[in-house]
């Protein structure tokens, strides 16, 4: 039997009703979400990111309903994700919730089918609010009764106008605002947000009166523009194409690329920089780098470029007197912006293994072989790129430090990259994997690295390889309680 369920388009709306179908027992498959009449798939009620409060519609039925315990991750990718402009998002939400209400976790892990698309979702939605705070731009006008002092138009591709509005109402003071959108617009009168859901607008909400602070703006932002310096991938990668007709300075970044193009990057530069002629000699990557004094600190790093391109260094987690020491590849995205180690969807994957082995994070020190994030642009996203052998040998300073300061009983190290750099050799990790080394002081073992089972092209053998990797670990705490003793914290 097919039961409809209408609600308004929001979260709120969804959460109590969602309450009240587990509670009755409703599978995912036999409901069919609406949205009600006028509130239209694009309605903006109720979608700030404070609100978490229940429908009064179902007030009675939620005396029934079931207790559901669910993580804070699984909360804050549900509420992201509800904002995801899809037309089945309830029902695909549902289905999550289900899942997990009927005991099965892998609904909100990455390497599973549901999690995967459930953190694609948080993802994109997380995205566009980070580029709504970014590229929204008020224009000044002659405010009266009827129209606000500063007006801007912004075209979101998820439901975020009303999570934005909160932001610019907490910044902007007592100045009066709207920001427009083709979903609806966000009105701030200098002491309260009211938010607007309406039709598509067909033209963009403009302001064509004189903005003095504009015009300053124009004329810095052509002062600082250096032709010489132009790199067209790495503009549009930070500054989106779809994002200029909105901004001020949009209508003036096509020409100062095209006079870039004319001949305007070479001026003052000489004609011969960087076209002399020469031929590469091979060198072995320990004597490769220039002789210089050893940083004090790691942010201070300049071992090798990694750090060009890098938003910061990222270094190590756990306690200094931990017997069991992890050793990963380098940061990812995730971990460059955070400056945290292993907490993006592979630390996700880790820590299941952990779990699996009997350990937790709090008994394992965390590192990494190479210190900053090695990425190449790919559209809007940074995708990994492997870490060569000079950059390895470069963060080996590092590495040394950790090992003499940490002293482990057992190193486990987290695929073929950190396995070379624990050896400082190469070596195939094939031949290593299941057979613990003798080391000095201790012991190694060499696993998977977990992203390894992000890149499977199954859930069942991205499970093998989750299960080979909390074997790994659960043999390092056994050869860890018998050099030392159990380790801290293991019941």
């Amino acid at each position: 039997m097919l039961h409809c369920i209408e609600i308004e388009n929001h979260f709120a709306a969804w959460r109590a009703a969602a309450l009240v179908a587990l509670a009755q027992g409703l599978a995912p498959e036999s409901i069919e979400w609406r949205i009600k009449e006028g509130a239209g798939h694009d309605s903006l009620s109720g979608q700030t990111a404070l609100d978490y409060g229940e429908t009064s519609g179902n007030a009675a039925l939620m005396s029934d309903a079931p207790t559901v315990h669910i993580s804070k991750e699984l909360s804050a990718l549900l509420h992201d994700a509800a904002l995801y402009r899809e037309p089945d998002r309830w029902a695909f939400l549902y289905k999550v919730l289900w899942r997990w209400q009927c005991g099965d976790r892998a609904a909100a892990s990455p390497a599973d089918v549901d999690g995967a698309r459930l953190y694609r979702m948080a993802k994109a939605v997380r995205r566009a609010k980070h580029d709504m705070i970014a590229y929204v731009r008020f224009r000044k006008q002659k405010p009266d009764a009827q129209t606000p002092e500063y007006i801007a138009w912004y075209e979101p591709e998820h439901d975020v106008l009303a999570w934005a509005a909160e932001h610019f109402a907490q910044r902007m003071g007592r100045s009066s605002w709207m920001i427009a959108t083709p979903h609806g617009a966000a009105f701030w009168n200098g002491e309260q947000l009211h938010i607007e859901a309406r039709r598509a607008l067909r033209h963009e909400h403009r302001c064509d009166t004189e903005d003095e602070a504009e015009a300053l703006w124009l004329a810095y932002y052509r002062s600082t523009f250096n032709p010489a310096r132009l790199n067209e991938a790495a503009l549009e990668q930070h500054m989106p194409v779809r994002f200029w007709k909105g901004l001020p300075e949009g209508h003036l970044i096509p020409a100062m690329i095209s006079e870039a193009k004319s001949g305007a990057r070479r001026v003052a530069q000489a004609s011969g920089v960087a076209v002399l002629g020469g031929k590469s000699i091979a060198v072995e990557a320990e004597f490769a780098q220039p002789a210089r004094d050893q940083p004090s600190s790691l942010d201070a790093c300049r071992r090798c470029d990694l750090w060009r391109n890098a938003t910061q260094a990222v270094g190590s987690s756990g306690p200094r007197d931990a017997r069991i020491m992890l050793i990963g590849e380098q940061p990812g995205d995730q971990e460059d912006l955070s400056g945290e180690p292993f907490i993006g969807p592979a630390g996700q994957l880790l820590d299941l293994a952990i779990g699996r082995a009997g350990l937790s994070r709090e008994q394992l020190y965390l590192t990494n072989a190479v210190k900053h994030f090695k990425w190449e642009p790919r559209g809007k996203r940074r995708l990994h790129k492997t870490a060569a052998q000079r950059e390895v040998e470069a963060c080996s300073y590092w590495l040394e430090q950790e090992l003499q300061t940490v002293r482990p009983s057992v190193i486990v190290a987290l695929g073929a990259t950190a396995l070379n750099a624990l050896l400082r050799e190469k070596a195939s990790l094939r031949d290593y994997i299941g057979k613990p080394f003798e080391l000095e002081g201790g012991w190694g073992i060499a696993t998977y690295h977990p992203s390894f089972a992000l890149r499977q092209q199954d859930d069942a053998a991205s499970d093998r390889v989750l299960s080979a990797i909390g074997e790994a670990l659960a043999e390092a705490r056994k050869l860890a309680a018998s050099v030392q003793g159990e380790p801290r914290g293991v019941p």
